[in-house]
């Protein structure tokens, strides 16, 4: 997701962006908490941020930046959550739930695969071009 340089502006525009994504991950998990077995709200995000963000990339045209890192880093990086999804795995690890653990690590990281793989092959609208990120 190179864009070029980064200007105060660029930065500005990432950190608004984590912050609204930031807000919606806490929101999700207050409305619907993981629990101590399988993290649904966690995987849901995991999968919705990584299907928005192949969407992003393969559908915005390159000039559009500002749009871009809004997006993208901002509020898709904050939105989306590794660092919940690997603490996850190693509590249920811990906890001697080894096939569910790794289940869920499996399961989450093909489905988010899966959900950027379909963003990438949707078909588009007559209203804009598609631009195919390398």
């Amino acid at each position: 997701m190179t864009t070029g340089s980064v200007t105060p502006s660029i930065v500005a525009v990432v950190a608004l962006g984590s912050a609204v994504g930031a807000s919606a991950r806490w929101l999700c998990g207050e409305l619907a908490p993981d629990g101590g077995g399988f993290a649904w709200t966690t995987l849901a995000v995991n999968v919705t941020g990584s299907l928005l963000l192949g969407l992003l990339l393969h559908r915005t045209p390159p000039d559009h930046v500002h749009r871009v890192v809004f997006l993208g880093p901002g509020v898709l990086g904050g939105f989306t959550t590794l660092s919940a999804y690997a603490e996850q795995i190693r509590d249920l690890l811990a906890d001697g739930r080894v096939l569910l653990g790794l289940s869920y690590a499996v399961a989450s990281l093909l489905s988010c695969v899966a959900a950027v793989a379909l963003a990438r092959n949707l078909p588009t609208t007559a209203s804009g071009p598609t631009v195919h990120a390398p």
